[in-house]
């Protein structure tokens, strides 16, 4: 009988850990610190910078990713859209694809760009996979979000490959109302 309830607590367990959030990125509380990105498509393209510097205490959001696709693209153009509606409140956000070979990436950023009219949030690429040492991104998350005001780390919202969807996205974009109280 005790077997039999380890076996079901185990699966239980198990079950739970398949369900949860990929751990990714800053937590809640913590201070995001600097780091240089290679602007695409935004205001200081073809220059390397550093967004987190430029920003400062703003409220902001920052992407990290590993893929460029459809999903990230209807994200990152409601992202924009926010962003312009808050420029009030100097609200900023900008995307980081984390690659190996940057070139290969470049076109893909700036067809984004174009294709879907993204003109508040700057794409940008971070040379190499790990992303900024501070940052924690783990290997198995695709995409981290995190969101930051008054360089506190606010949302951190983390997933694994292919489970960006239209309801996650505005999920994610609803998260903004975070940093903007």
């Amino acid at each position: 009988m005790k077997s039999l309830l380890s076996v079901a607590l185990m699966v239980a367990f198990t079950g739970t850990m398949l369900a949860a959030e990929v751990e990714s990125g800053l937590k809640v509380g913590e201070a995001p610190g600097a780091y240089q990105v290679k602007d695409v498509t935004g205001p200081n393209a073809g220059k390397s910078l550093c967004y987190r510097c430029s920003y400062g205490k703003r409220p902001v959001v920052n992407v990290f990713t590993r893929s460029v696709n459809d999903q990230l693209a209807k994200m990152v153009k409601e992202l924009d859209t926010v962003v312009g509606e808050n420029q009030d409140k100097k609200m900023a956000a900008f995307v980081v694809v984390l690659a190996e070979d940057a070139e290969k990436i470049i076109p893909q950023l700036e067809e984004m760009a174009k294709k879907n009219g993204i003109k508040n949030v700057p794409l940008t690429i971070f040379e190499g996979e790990s992303g900024p040492a501070d940052y924690n991104i783990a290997k198995d998350a695709d995409l981290t979000v995190l969101m930051w005001n008054n360089s506190e780390v606010k949302s951190n919202t983390a997933l694994a490959a292919g489970k960006l969807d239209a309801a996650t996205s505005t999920k994610i974009v609803g998260e903004t109302k975070k940093i903007l109280e």
